[in-house]
């Protein structure tokens, strides 16, 4: 996008452009009921076009935005429940409530005004145009951000301060801590610094997106013109210093930006008048990659990386109350206007809460700590290949170790036995052992292929390393498809046996990532199911080789086959229910987008098929609406662990069907996206998984309903048993 002009054009003025939408209309004419569907002399055609015109109103649709940041800020709620959630536990969330919006700023907010500034003046789904989106959302966040600091220093800071941890103002400190914080600048933080001013041979610095700064005004009683200063707080450094205990024994702590500023006439000498404020910037990181004309992937995500740095900027975040000469210099030099500025009431970047939170000692102020399972078929064994070779296994992570997953790669790579492995990696962890694995094996002459998907956003750097490591130990690395993320989550190990060789495979909902698999909530299936192992390897032949997936035994993939599958499955729930039998879908996702499926799924309700959805983000469906959606339910549960899995259950006349999937049902997953879809078919860990779904929709401590507005509601449970899904479930788990 081309740098925005500086007459502040660059985002809408909040009274121009608003339409208001209308409310849902609550007529029974537009319901199809089973007594009209079993009308002969009513055809087929008739109520597939009623369906098209209802289905087509602007009304039936939440913003993807707006939905978004009902999210967040149910995460926000966590943040701030002091009953059910220790101190250290919110300040998590806190941080994440941070992280969030910066990510969504970086590229939500800014697809946006990439077609505000286009001129594009259509209308999403839900009926409101770029400009209009904009609105909404800066006015959402800002009374997000509000709330957010609220509970930061209303709650948050008062409970630490209990707990004897103080985050404390420089004024507050003892001769003791002083000393400590004078000696520290001098010894550690002041050779960091880089002071920079602007003047007619220095022009105004670059400014990294994130980046905490302290910008200054720099003048002396002698009346010359003031001079713009500026210092980035060095994000090497910690941003939490933490100084000697006070006489009653507290843990103190003081933040490096406001050391700096205590020293600020150390570093800009011959001044004797400052005037101060912090500032942050977040930069549009939604740059285009032109994949078509790169003749080598990997530099040129190189290079995309370096450019991402220095977007446009979209948001400044301010100290409250600034000096209105530096306000002005910032929102000119970064060509925004006013909407774009927030003003914060406390730390700027809330996200240093993360580190804070994991401050040693203090286990009382956490969530009780809890070991992971080791399924009974795979504890004391000595050959996880036999015991795979006999029975499909599924790990439900947190709540099952993800360290057999680790062990079979890492078995396999020293199995004499074994002649290949293929697998694809999205996320790994900063010091993946599974990626250590692969580089044994290639180490050891296995036959190694990892498709490496360079485009995962925000991990691209840490890719781009793995995949350097992993060609020069010889594995055959492969950085995904042009135009499409690879974002299944599959391997495969070939192994000579007695017999001849069989294969093994893994499939799941979640990264291979020891770290997150600690805390998001994913399935995984070990198996050896010969037709499993022969769709694995052709979808492996088609990543490497380009060639043509073939007519799949078991599997699904995405953008050519999940769609079609889904369709295929509601569609037989509709004429079930038509036929006056039972019909029922559950699925549980992270995110419900899709027009198509929303349509789909609108359909079905109307023909009476009971619809429950588990959506933990975005939800742009409308539930509950007459004639619409009034069989659809939808909830999302906010815990301790990120809900990852996608799990697809299907009534089917009494055959049940359940699938998991890399997949959303989002656009880009369902025609983007390399994604997998696989069938859970062995009889135990199909009932396993249906008993998993039934504990998530009978939560009603974490769960919040959504309503036909968009809004959510608690799933209170007055009166009836606390069910905690995420406590269910680990307690189920270890009954496997």
């Amino acid at each position: 996008m081309k740098s925005q002009s500086k007459s502040g054009t660059n985002k809408p003025i909040k009274n121009q452009g608003k339409t208001r939408i209308k409310a849902v209309s609550s007529t029974k004419s537009g319901a199809v009921t089973e007594k009209t569907q079993s009308k002969k002399t009513q055809s087929r055609g008739k109520i597939q076009s009623k369906n098209k015109n209802k289905f087509n109103a602007k009304n039936i649709f939440i913003n993807r935005e707006l939905s978004w940041l009902e999210f967040n800020g149910r995460v926000l709620e966590e943040a701030c429940d002091a009953k059910n959630n220790p101190v250290l536990e919110r300040m998590k969330f806190l941080s994440i409530v941070s992280s969030n919006l910066d990510e969504f700023f970086m590229v939500r907010v800014a697809s946006l005004m990439d077609q505000y500034l286009a001129g594009i003046s259509g209308r999403d789904f839900s009926g409101l145009t770029p400009e209009e989106q904009l609105i909404k959302v800066e006015e959402k966040i800002q009374l997000m951000v509000k709330e957010q600091y609220n509970c930061y220093n209303k709650s948050l800071i008062p409970a630490l301060k209990k707990e004897k941890i103080l985050l404390k103002k420089l004024s507050e400190l003892d001769k003791r801590q002083e000393k400590f914080v004078e000696d520290y600048y001098f010894n550690t933080v002041y050779p960091v610094l880089t002071p920079m001013v602007v003047d007619k041979s220095r022009p105004f610095p670059l400014v990294l997106n994130k980046s905490l700064n302290i910008a200054l005004i720099l003048e002396n009683d002698d009346e010359e013109e003031p001079i713009f200063g500026m210092v980035q707080v060095p994000s090497v450094l910690d941003r939490l210093i933490k100084v000697p205990s006070d006489e009653q024994g507290n843990q103190c702590f003081v933040f490096l930006e406001d050391v700096i500023e205590k020293y600020i006439d150390k570093l800009f000498t011959g001044y004797n008048k400052f005037t101060l404020t912090q500032f942050r910037i977040t930069r549009n990181t939604d740059q285009a990659l032109d994949e078509e004309e790169a003749e080598d992937l990997l530099q040129a995500i190189e290079e995309y990386i370096k450019k991402r740095k220095w977007g446009v900027v979209i948001r400044l975040e301010i100290k409250k109350k600034p000096d209105p000469r530096l306000l002005k210099i910032l929102m000119e030099e970064f060509e925004i206007d006013e909407q774009a500025v927030y003003y914060i009431n406390g730390p700027l970047d809330l996200t240093y809460l993360m580190k804070l939170s994991s401050i040693p000692g203090y286990d009382n102020l956490r969530y009780p700590s809890f070991t992971p399972n080791v399924p009974e078929e795979l504890t004391d064994i000595d050959d996880i290949f036999d015991v795979i070779s006999k029975k499909d296994i599924l790990l439900h992570h947190p709540y099952d170790s993800f360290d057999p997953v680790v062990r079979l790669v890492r078995e396999a790579s020293e199995d004499p036995k074994v002649l290949a492995i293929k697998q694809t990696l999205y996320r790994v962890s900063g010091n993946s052992p599974i990626v250590e694995a692969l580089i044994n094996a290639a180490e050891n002459g296995k036959q190694v292929t990892v498709l490496v998907e360079l485009k995962a956003r925000f991990d691209e750097q840490n890719n781009i390393q793995w995949a350097k490591r992993l060609e020069m130990a010889g594995c055959q690395v492969i950085y995904g498809l042009v135009g499409l993320k690879t974002h299944c989550k599959v391997l495969l190990i070939i192994r000579m046996e007695e017999d001849g060789v069989k294969r093994y495979v893994h499939f799941g909902t979640g990264n291979y990532n020891d770290v997150t698999a600690k805390f998001y909530t994913d399935m995984g299936l070990f198996s050896s199911n010969p037709y499993f192992g022969a769709d694995a390897s052709a979808l492996f032949n088609m990543l490497s080789g380009y060639s043509k997936l073939p007519n799949m035994h078991k599997l699904y993939i995405s953008p050519t086959g999940i769609r079609a599958k889904f369709v295929n499955l509601i569609d037989n729930e509709i004429s079930n229910a038509r036929e006056g039998k039972k019909a029922y879908i559950i699925a549980k996702v992270n995110s419900l987008v899709d027009e198509g499926i929303i349509r789909k799924l609108y359909e079905a309700s109307c023909a009476g098929v009971k619809i429950d959805l588990i959506v933990r983000g975005i939800c742009c469906l409308k539930p509950g609406v007459e004639g619409i959606s009034e069989n659809i339910s939808v909830r999302s549960i906010v815990g301790r662990f990120l809900e990852h899995s996608r799990i697809f259950y299907f009534l089917n006349d009494g055959d049940e069907k359940i699938y998991l999937a890399s997949a959303d049902w989002m656009t880009r997953n369902l025609d983007r996206r390399v994604e997998l879809m696989f069938p859970v078919e062995e009889k135990d860990i199909f009932s396993r998984i249906k008993e998993t779904l039934e504990i998530y929709l009978k939560d009603n401590v974490k769960a919040r309903i959504l309503t036909s507005d968009g809004s959510y509601t608690r799933s209170h449970g007055k009166g009836r048993k606390l069910i905690n899904s995420q406590e269910c479930l680990y307690e189920f788990s270890k009954c496997k």
